[in-house]
């Protein structure tokens, strides 16, 4: 029996998503990802509040203006709808697709993670694909910071969620995906963030530590975000650190690639694997 429960876990940024040259979504994202997700996936989408606000903008000319939790949650709530709609749109028509919203407080429960691991295996089985986001609609900054704090009075390991890199690799270990897809923006991993050419295309070894090892390494370089809110490319590398100590192989590449590509190495990327 493989020690595997799910072949890819994978995650695509909002700014992926979206051409920004344009100010719009890119639907040649959507398609080429709809074409390639098929049960035994699990896909953790970014975008709902970037998305709702340009669909906003789009119908109405100007931005929303107010209480800035407010507006993230009218952005998210429409931009949720229009996620779901596009996905659905360009999945093949023979697979079920289903959403699953979290928050921070389902994984920090034993008995809600299970809960989840149960739908998700599920999914597999019926053939389903599970899309997955954070719920921001009915997420408010002050409570959950509250929360938190709470957790962490209780226990070392608390489950932020406040990215979805972080969301992605914490299914990748409740299900012990074969493969951790995470697309971006950029083409991978770089040992000068200002260099295009250092794109590093590697960092193996010969056990997990040693790959750890290199990946604190290659953190010391990363710095910056691609957008506020984001934790950027150092946050990343802290995310992937669990599912790599599970045997995980990890794959950072730029949304743009194919998903068959980024696996097979025939995208740039920066893979992260034991040899």
């Amino acid at each position: 029996m493989s020690k595997f429960e799910y072949e890819v876990v994978g995650k695509i940024g909002s700014m992926a998503l979206i051409r920004k040259e344009d100010n719009d979504i890119d639907y040649n994202i959507f398609s080429n990802l709809g074409a390639e997700l098929r049960p035994g996936m699990i896909w953790v989408s970014s975008g709902a509040v970037e998305i709702g606000r340009l669909y906003y903008i789009k119908r109405n000319g100007k931005e929303l203006t107010g209480d800035i939790e407010d507006i993230k949650t009218d952005y998210a709530a429409q931009g949720q709808a229009i996620l779901m709609q596009e996905y659905r749109r360009f999945i093949p028509p023979q697979y079920s697709v289903r959403q699953l919203l979290v928050e921070h407080t389902h994984f920090n429960d034993e008995e809600k993670r299970a809960h989840i691991k149960r739908f998700l295996l599920r999914c597999a089985n019926q053939g389903a694909i599970p899309i997955v986001n954070y719920n921001d609609p009915v997420s408010m900054e002050e409570n959950r910071r509250m929360e938190l704090s709470y957790l962490r009075k209780k226990t070392d390991q608390v489950v932020e969620c406040i990215d979805n890199d972080e969301t992605a690799s914490v299914i990748c270990m409740l299900v012990r995906s074969k493969y951790l897809v995470i697309f971006t923006s950029v083409d991978g991993i770089y040992s000068d963030p200002n260099d295009p050419k250092t794109l590093v295309k590697a960092v193996e070894g010969k056990n997990t530590d040693e790959v750890l090892l290199a990946l604190e390494e290659l953190q010391k370089a990363c710095v910056g975000a691609s957008r506020a809110g984001a934790g950027g490319a150092r946050a990343k590398l802290d995310f992937i650190k669990g599912p790599i100590r599970q045997g995980t192989t990890v794959i950072i590449a730029n949304g743009r690639c194919r998903l068959k590509d980024a696996i097979s190495g025939t995208c740039p990327r920066t893979i992260f694997r034991v040899r």
